[in-house]
């Protein structure tokens, strides 16, 4: 055979099928894509088109620009106070996806297990296969309000496993992590000399709610891998800017995977994401403001139809759950975009334990939120 057993093994994105559909109709408003409407912050988007005016079109240190790794450096330290050498901890990576497959492949051997709470982002298992190791799923529940429990990763841990995988605020059931509860996983971490990879993509996009940093736990620094980015908080997407922080053997070894795949993240996306973290702080508070509106909306909207939705207080995602309407969450999901031409993302698609739930991004205007409710609730009105 000529393809991988790895590759194999992966089956196709279960959510790339749904923006398909909706590319062939008319008139379809989008609730699947996680990612801000918004563009990106006008100071933003001028350093970037200045540094290509410049000419610094060449490739940067492998590591990132010195200018961006001391940023970061500081950055982290300010708002988390967790310290990290910009020269020997910090790597700036092609986006936060680059930065977890180059952190697997950098830490996880044929047979090696990794803890994934689910539901997660569609990426997460993947990565552990790609990797050579093997994903251990615990799941979720709405009773806990998505937040997994040091209980249930313990059920979990075998001889094999290598580390635990988190993403908090959650991609896509919108739930934050409370310090009581990330301390269960330390604790557990520790006990079993465990990694854990941190995904904090959008951890400015809390809501009421404070993020609290995994590596700025006690005794959490040295064994995490702090896994951050431009793309939702800054509405970066397209510029591709991640980054990874760990202790310095661990980000050796990442940067040599890196090194060899990569080469160097987007120079002019390097520059932008330097200018957002010192200059754009009042555009990411006026984003989170908006978002915060309109999570608000889409919430009491799903109650009001009969689709009970927990609060989510972190990221852009509501959760709805669609049992009422008789449908699987696929099936749901489809006749919704098709007969109301509304796209939004069965859950199953991000773990089997989000059946009878929906993943909707509420990075939409406020127009298309209200109109999309209007359409879900006449679509679920039908089916009594």
């Amino acid at each position: 055979m000529t393809i991988s057993q790895r590759v194999q093994a992966v089956p196709p994105s279960g959510i790339r099928r749904f923006f398909d559909i909706a590319a062939t109709m008319q008139d379809v408003i989008s609730l699947s894509i996680g990612e801000p409407d918004f563009v990106t912050p006008d100071s933003i988007r001028k350093a970037g088109i200045a540094s290509i005016q410049r000419g610094e079109t060449k490739y940067t240190s492998n590591s990132g620009t010195v200018e961006l790794r001391n940023a970061l450096a500081d950055h982290l330290a300010k708002r988390y106070n967790v310290r990290y050498d910009a020269e020997k901890e910090l790597l700036v990576t092609v986006g936060v996806s680059e930065a977890l497959h180059c952190a697997m492949l950098a830490t996880i051997d044929p047979g090696d297990e990794v803890i994934v709470p689910e539901p997660s982002f569609v990426a997460y298992k993947p990565s552990v296969v790609f990797a050579g190791g093997t994903p251990v799923v615990v799941e979720t529940r709405v009773k806990e309000n998505f937040q997994v429990t040091g209980e249930s990763i313990e059920r979990a841990i075998t001889p094999r496993t290598k580390g635990i995988l988190i993403g908090y605020p959650n991609n896509p059931t919108g739930a934050v992590m409370t310090r009581e509860k990330l301390l269960e996983v330390a604790r557990i971490a520790e006990k079993h000399n465990l990694l854990v990879f941190s995904d904090e993509i959008y951890d400015r996009l809390v809501y009421g709610v404070e993020h609290v940093c995994f590596a700025a736990l006690p005794g959490m620094r040295e064994r995490t891998i702090l896994l951050g980015g431009f793309s939702k908080d800054y509405a970066m997407t397209g510029w591709r800017v991640g980054y990874v922080a760990a202790n310095p053997e661990i980000s050796a070894a990442i940067r040599k995977v890196h090194q060899y795949i990569i080469m160097s993240a987007p120079t002019m996306g390097q520059v932008a994401a330097l200018e957002g973290l010192l200059h754009a702080e009042a555009d990411v508070q006026e984003m989170i403001r908006s978002y915060d509106q309109r999570r608000q909306v889409i919430v009491a909207g799903f109650n009001q139809i009969g689709l009970p939705t927990f609060e989510p207080r972190g990221a852009f995602y509501a959760f709805p759950d669609i049992r009422r309407a008789g449908f699987s969450s696929e099936e749901f999901c489809e006749r919704l975009l098709k007969e109301e031409h509304v796209a939004i993302v069965p859950v199953t698609a991000l773990g089997p334990c989000g059946e009878g739930f929906a993943r909707t991004c509420y990075a939409a205007s406020m127009a298309n939120i209200e109109e999309a409710l209007t359409r879900i609730e006449r679509f679920v009105k039908r089916q009594k």
